[in-house]
């Protein structure tokens, strides 16, 4: 007779509990393991939430460090695998949420570029009626034209020199 063998998520269980309480114990062979056993399917699952290598590498990270942090909360309900790539998927979900919409120089329209001057008038709009009433609507179309912009070019950024 075959000798019957445990269901796979119970030997799957119990090396998870091992792995988790020797990386809690700061060996440095468990910590290796679990990132090589989990790297490839954290990456492929940021990967494919947030469609940028960058970001995926960042959510991994991020993921790595959230659970090493938290490992002690590790239950074992699930396997290790399922409980990393959870973190992963909240990490990325919550990137995704706060992302800004960005937009490439290259994809906007050369003429989205051309810039029209509207003189200011330097008078101080208390002399004349006339020009206060063309500095409000000067106002208003300059208003209106940053209203137009892409969020990116509506943001103040500041630009560090390396």
């Amino acid at each position: 007779m075959r000798e019957l063998k445990a269901p796979q998520a119970t030997q799957a269980g119990s090396g998870d509990a091992e792995l988790v309480a020797r990386a809690l114990a700061r060996d440095e062979a468990a910590v290796r393991a679990i990132l090589k056993a989990n790297n490839r399917r954290l990456y492929r699952l940021a990967r494919g939430i947030l469609r940028n290598d960058a970001e995926a590498e960042d959510v991994v990270q991020e993921t790595y460090v959230l659970a090493f942090t938290h490992l002690s909360d590790f239950r074992g309900a699930s396997s290790l695998s399922t409980w990393l790539s959870r973190i992963a998927m909240n990490e990325a979900l919550g990137r995704l949420r706060h992302a800004r919409p960005a937009v490439e120089l290259d994809q906007l329209q050369q003429g989205a570029l051309d810039a029209q001057i509207i003189p200011f008038p330097l008078a101080s709009a208390t002399d004349d009626p006339e020009k206060s009433m063309a500095q409000r609507e000067i106002q208003h179309v300059v208003e209106g034209a940053i209203d137009e912009l892409p969020e990116a070019f509506r943001l103040v950024r500041a630009w560090s020199r390396a």
